[in-house]
């Protein structure tokens, strides 16, 4: 159980100093270094420690500030460290995951970051209509004349935008991507998702799964192997695993309730039929119990 610090400055020009020297008075041994602005999606340092870091081990930084770029960012980052066992404390900041204080006060984020993004939706909304209202047509001049500055930040601006719509849709996704990647297909993982969102019309495809891993690898909040070769499964094995991946992103659907799901989906039951009934579900679970794929229960 390490206590591991991350400092971050945004140039050249600053230091890390002041940092490091709180980093260490409060015993952090190993400390990540980066110089990054807090807005680049890209920083090695804190992928790497993402990646190394280990159950029982404490994130340290000085201040919020210096680890994420949003409080949305900030609370995927803790929800990885969770996942892998480990924790977050702040020493500037009521946050420390290790006390029932600083996990409330995480929870209060929480509850603010949604709060913020359905404002700003709000915000967009009533800004495009009131341009319409006023006859406005957007556009850029620098863009249409082709300015590569204007290029620039266009890709950019359509970068953070896209970033910005998969946080907040991660809380559905990021769990199921980390628990049942490289063990099952895309393409199953794929129908399970839009299974679990219950809607008509499916808002994920195989691409868009397999573009927002990979990009959130990039960004380490989910490890590399999630991209690895699903290994082959003959078609019991297949159902078994999803089956049980229902059951355990889902512990209080009902046998039913699969069933539906597995409608939704358009999988045929072991015996080949469209029609899914609980005492099929019930099978499947028992036999993915016994192989160990599924708790008990």
């Amino acid at each position: 159980m390490a206590l591991i610090g991350y400092a971050r400055v945004s140039t050249l020009e600053q230091t890390l100093d002041p940092q490091l020297r709180e980093l260490r008075a409060v015993g952090c041994d190993i400390i990540h270094e980066e110089q990054a602005s807090g807005a680049d999606r890209t920083r090695p340092a804190l992928g790497r420690l993402l990646a190394t870091i280990k159950p029982g081990d404490t994130l340290v930084v000085v201040r919020l500030d210096r680890l994420a770029r949003s409080l949305v960012h900030l609370l995927q980052v803790i929800d990885l460290l969770k996942a892998k066992g480990a924790h977050f404390r702040s020493l500037g900041d009521p946050i420390d995951t290790t006390t029932p204080q600083g996990t409330f006060s995480l929870q209060v984020m929480g509850a603010v970051a949604e709060l913020e993004r359905a404002l700003i939706r709000e915000r967009t909304k009533a800004g495009l209509r009131s341009a319409r209202a006023q006859g406005r047509i957007g556009g850029n001049p620098a863009l249409r004349a082709g300015d590569r500055e204007a290029l620039r930040k266009l890709r950019l601006a359509r970068d953070e935008t896209y970033a910005r719509k998969l946080e907040g849709t991660a809380e559905t996704w990021v769990p199921l991507v980390r628990r049942h990647r490289p063990d099952m297909p895309w393409d199953d993982l794929t129908r399970l998702l839009n299974a679990r969102t219950g809607r008509d019309s499916p808002d994920w495809t195989v691409e868009r799964l397999k573009r927002a891993t990979k990009r959130y690898v990039r960004d380490g909040l989910l490890p590399a192997t999630v991209l690895d070769r699903a290994p082959r499964r003959d078609p019991d094995d297949r159902l078994l695993a999803i089956v049980a991946g229902m059951r355990h992103a889902d512990p209080d659907l009902t046998l039913a309730g699969i069933a539906t799901r597995l409608e939704q989906m358009r999988e045929r039951t072991p015996r080949g039929n469209t029609k899914w009934y609980p005492s099929t579900v019930r099978m499947l679970l028992q036999r993915a119990e016994k192989l160990g794929m599924a708790a008990g229960s």
